[in-house]
This record gives C-alpha cells, structure tokens and sequence, in this order.
C-alpha cells in the first residue's frame, strides 16, 4: 500500500512576481524552483524539507494567485495553491515592497482570511534597511507587521525561519529518515509523469492537462510504501532541442539533474506514440549516469487491443538495444493499474545495484566467459590475458579486471563480457561499470579505460 508522508507545511502564497519561487530557493540555499520575471513559470507545488532550531517542515512555493496561464491552466493553478493552503499548518503571505499594496494582494487577504490559517506577512525586496519602512504600508492587509526579506539576497532568512519554527512549535515531527530509494521519473511531453506521481501521492499532486509542457519543474513527492519511504521525482516533459525555449531548457537541464541524484529511474513511454528521437536522447542520459532503468509502458489499457505485450517488448528490442537488460511493466497511470508493482520492480533493481559480488563467484563466471571465448588480438600485437577481477564498488556495481595490456581490450569484447556476466550474476537486470587494469597495480579508484 502507497501512502503519502505528513510533515507540518508551510505554503508560500501570493499574487504573481513577488519573489515566492526566489524565497523557496534562498530558504533551502539550494535551486530548487525555476526562477524567471516573467509571471506564470511556477504551476505545480514545488516542495523542500528544511530543518531549523530542531524543528522540521516541508516549505512549498505555489504559482501566483491570479496568474494570467499562456495555456489557459489558470483554474489548475489555482486548484493547487487552494489545496496547497488547505493543507498548510503555516501560510507565508509574500508580498512586494516596490510595489505597494495592489488589488491582487488584496485579494489574497481576503483568500487567507476565509482560510483561517495561521499567517505570518513577509515583505519581500527589502535589498536595503533604508527599504524597510515602505514595509509599513502593508499593515492595512490585516496581518500585522511584515517581516522584512530580500529572497535574492538571503536578507532575513534566519529570522524567518526562527519565526516559522517559533509558530510550528516543539511538537513538530523530526526529520524524517533518508528515504530508502528516489525515483526519477522521466519522458517525453504527455506520456503520463505528472499522473504516474499522482497515483504514488494519492493525491492530485501535480497539474495533470492535455497540454504538452504542463510540468516545469522537478518536484520531489515523498510517499510511504510498506512502511519504508520514497521519493517519486516528477521531471518536465522533454522537446527536440530545436523546438525548445527557455523555460523548456530551464525544464531539461532539471530533468538531467534529477536523473543524476535518483536511485532508480523510470522511463516513461507512451504505448500510443512511437519510440522517438526525445526517448533515444533520454536513455542515452541515463544510461551515461549508470541509472537502473524501468521502462514503464503507460496507457497500456487503451493499447492492449492493438498489440500483445510480447510484440511490444520485440519493438523495444530493436528501438532501444542497449537496454535489452531493463525490465519492462505494463501500466495505467490514470487507474493506477500495476503503479504499485513499478514501484516493486524499481525497488527490486536499486537492490541490485547495491549487492556485492564475491570475488570467487566473479572469477568463477569470469573463467566460464573465457572458457567461452577470450578476447581477440588486434594483428600484429601481443594476445590479450585477462587474469581475474575483482568488484571495487556498487551503484553501479563496478568491475576491475586486470589484464596484461588494457588498451588492447576492444569495446565489443566489453560489451560481450558485460553481457555475459548479466547472465552469470544475480544482478541481471542493472547497467555495470567495467574497467581494465594491468596486473599488479593497485584496484581502488581505477580511472577508466
């Protein structure tokens, strides 16, 4: 059973271009949401956990109350921030001191009035103390007085979280334990991300629209599975790069950052849209960070009268043959049908990736290899001896052979002693880091062939 994780949230709100994604970013002193002038880039509820004085909550920037959508996802956007809100144990209402009192902040009194939540004003682009007393102006909202902030600066960072954690109070959970595995979920625009995360939630976690490029930013969702806890790492959808903007780069670049910190990644395909030139470029990413992949088939209820899963796997076969080792699910993101068993099969390759072969087993299927066939000589040049191996590391699981000459170990035969290594290993179904010494030298931090 998948469950959703509870720590005590505080909500950033707002009308739009008032520093909420910026204060996110300062509060957790790390990029975590996209930052640009122009108004509407933030849509989903973009979270970090931060600890501060001993106490611990999720902190979450929302899109902009009264947000003009380029895509027409004004009511999705504000779906959010209200659930957002309705959810929350503390609201940071931002606003801007530049800019006055408007209408809109007016508005979003009025929104937190009727919410009656727990309320702390934050005047933000406060860039200097002689800035301050146009804070005053803001009283007439209803709140009190503002606390001061420049999100871009780090301006009043520590007194507003001693404030927020002052408001939680001591019986605010600790942090929760490291999670036992982040899975990244990634592929092209529409194939189903945002709903695949929803499903894990629970919840309607993410925006989930027809219009392609809905998701912006990489949003980490914890959930609680058996009683262990996870992270689900919802990604933008990716474009060929000729069609991208910025926001779309912003978007990818992300995407790569999250294929890099997750565990396990699971590859998002489309059973109703052919394998294209975006699916090649993200596998390729992901097989050169040495990631376990699952390749999630999603929509497979509206596909499985056209083809039999046996023809599938044969298609992704020939479209993707470097991942002939990947396991592949079939699954209905939007019934949450085989979401769950996804999760397993990630969960069963992260085991894989951190187990530890013993240097007898691996000499042994190493000696049956050679048995087999040995690597080949270039004419003209000595033969190639591989003498044994020995594994140096996990995740990946990382391999040194030492031979008598490294540099006439030719990439096929690599790919044939990985290959048949899978075969002979009980960790067939995870990509493997080879590497070549020469006998007698040392088998820690070999650089690679």
């Amino acid at each position: 059973m998948i469950t959703t994780m509870a720590l005590p949230t505080v909500v950033i709100v707002g009308r739009p271009n008032v520093g909420k994604s910026s204060l996110l970013n300062a509060l957790a002193r790390a990029r975590i949401s996209i930052v640009d002038p122009r108004s509407g880039i933030t849509r989903d509820r973009v979270s970090f956990t931060i600890t501060h004085n001993e106490c611990c909550f999720d902190v979450i920037d929302t899109g902009g109350i009264g947000i003009v959508d380029d895509d027409n996802l004004e009511t999705h956007v504000e779906e959010q921030i209200r659930f957002a809100i309705d959810r929350a144990d503390l609201v940071l209402f931002m606003v801007d001191v530049t800019a006055g009192v408007t209408a809109l902040d007016q508005t979003v009194a009025e929104l937190l009035r009727r919410a009656e939540k727990q309320v702390v004003l934050v005047a933000n682009k406060v860039d200097d103390p002689k800035h301050e007393p146009a804070s005053g102006e803001f009283h007439r909202l209803g709140w009190g007085e503002p606390l001061c902030t420049s999100a871009l600066h780090g301006r009043g960072r520590v007194a507003l979280l001693t404030r927020i954690a002052e408001i939680l109070g001591p019986a605010t959970e600790s942090e929760p334990d490291t999670p036992v595995m982040k899975l990244a979920i990634v592929g092209k625009r529409n194939a189903g991300k945002s709903t695949f995360v929803n499903a894990l939630a629970g919840e309607e976690r993410m925006i989930v629209s027809e219009i392609p490029g809905t998701t912006r930013d990489a949003v980490d969702v914890r959930f609680e599975k058996d009683g262990r806890q996870f992270i689900a790492i919802d990604t933008a959808g990716v474009r060929k790069k000729a069609r991208m903007n910025d926001i779309d780069f912003y978007s990818y670049t992300r995407a790569l950052r999250s294929i890099q910190r997750a565990d396990v990644v699971l590859v998002l395909v489309d059973a109703l849209v052919p394998i294209a030139e975006v699916d090649l470029k993200l596998v390729s990413a992901v097989l050169d960070a040495y990631k376990p992949i699952v390749i999630a088939i999603n929509k497979w209820d509206l596909a499985k009268p056209l083809a039999e899963a046996g023809e599938f796997g044969e298609y992704l076969t020939r479209v993707l043959p470097n991942l002939t080792y990947a396991p592949i699910t079939f699954i209905t993101a939007k019934t949450g049908k085989n979401v769950d068993a996804a999760v397993d099969v990630a969960l069963s390759l992260h085991k894989q990736a951190h187990t530890r072969i013993s240097t007898g087993r691996l000499n042994t299927a190493l000696q049956e290899i050679l048995g087999l066939r040995g690597p080949s000589a270039k004419r003209g040049t000595k033969p190639v001896k591989i003498y044994y191996g020995t594994q140096v590391s996990v995740a990946p699981p990382t391999f040194v052979f030492f031979c008598n000459d490294p540099s006439l170990v030719r990439d096929e035969y690599r790919r044939y002693l990985e290959n048949r290594l899978r075969e002979r290993l009980p960790i067939p179904e995870v990509p493997y880091r080879l590497w070549f010494r020469p006998r007698g030298s040392g088998s820690n931090e070999p650089a690679p062939k």
